[in-house]
């Protein structure tokens, strides 16, 4: 029952990321991504600790492992920057469903840091999602080269931080390690956009935001802050590898928003891409069940 409940609430946070990444893709042209990222977060820092303060106390803004919590909000940081670079050149779906092949790193990363053993059928998993990423990228890769891979590498830091989140359990509230994570990720933001700023590349120049800008960070700020907590609540409630399966409900929901907002519909090979790396998933989720229900006997 609590790796159901783990696994619903992870449901739940990324459909509402999904939602989130819609709204940021709609801002390409209008600001820096990097920017854009760095009031994010600073928008999310003082309503994340209005609330724990308002609910919990003062108290509960001291959370514990202070380098768990760096690494956490570097990871983010990172993550959160790439992908909405991905989201300016790539079309929503296509990007969200390269980052699909964040279970599959997950995995990987609990085999490596928190000694959950991998099967074989755990890297047959691995290459098919490799194999369904070139599809997804194929057409992409011809057209913007390198800079297509962004997403790639978003995901890879995002399962770092879905590993750090359940060394982080413990450590305090949900709510507070939402905040702590914010705390840590926007001065890194603040620094990379102002570095961008000076460094004469038009596309990082920071200018004064149109006022929808700012509102569509803030509105962004409390989703994803939302969506982040409902994560990191299925991961404590279940494993890092079971809740990152949730991440699947992302490619119907960008799917939907694509073609009804943006009027992009991916081609078949695209959606072959993206089927594979779910089976892929799917087939590392049932792995490390079958291996949780033999621990259990």
């Amino acid at each position: 029952m609590r790796h159901s409940s783990g696994f619903t609430l992870a449901l739940a946070g990324f459909a509402l990321l999904t939602c989130g990444d819609a709204i940021i893709k709609s801002m390409a042209g209008l600001w820096p991504a990097t920017a854009i990222a760095a009031l994010r977060f600073s928008i999310a820092v003082p309503l994340l600790a209005s609330f724990v303060l308002a609910s919990q106390g003062k108290a509960a803004l001291r959370v514990g492992k202070p380098l768990i919590q760096l690494g956490r909000g570097i990871s983010i940081a990172a993550s959160s920057c790439l992908f909405f670079f991905s989201l300016f050149l790539l079309p929503l779906a296509e990007a969200t469903a390269i980052v699909f092949a964040s279970p599959i790193i997950t995995a990987l990363l609990s085999a490596l840091f928190l000694r959950e053993h991998m099967r074989p059928i755990a890297w047959v998993a691995t290459f098919l999602a490799l194999a369904g990423v070139a599809m997804v990228l194929r057409p992409n890769l011809a057209e913007l080269g390198i800079v297509a891979f962004l997403p790639l590498v978003a995901a890879f830091f995002f399962a770092t931080m879905m590993i750090l989140n359940r060394l982080a359990a413990g450590s305090g509230s949900p709510m507070a390690l939402q905040w702590a994570l914010a705390t840590v990720a926007a001065p890194i933001l603040l620094i990379v956009a102002f570095a961008g700023n000076i460094s004469g590349a038009e596309q990082l120049s920071v200018g004064w935001p149109h006022w929808s800008v700012v509102l569509r960070c803030a509105i962004v700020a409390v989703t994803a802050s939302t969506a982040h907590w409902l994560i990191y609540l299925g991961t404590t409630r279940g494993t890092a590898a079971d809740a990152a399966q949730a991440v699947y409900i992302q490619l119907p929901v960008a799917l939907l928003i694509d073609a009804l907002l943006f009027r992009h519909f991916p081609d078949a090979l695209a959606l072959g891409g993206s089927l594979l790396i779910i089976c892929a998933g799917l087939i590392m989720w049932h792995n490390q069940r079958r291996m949780l229900g033999a621990a259990a006997r």
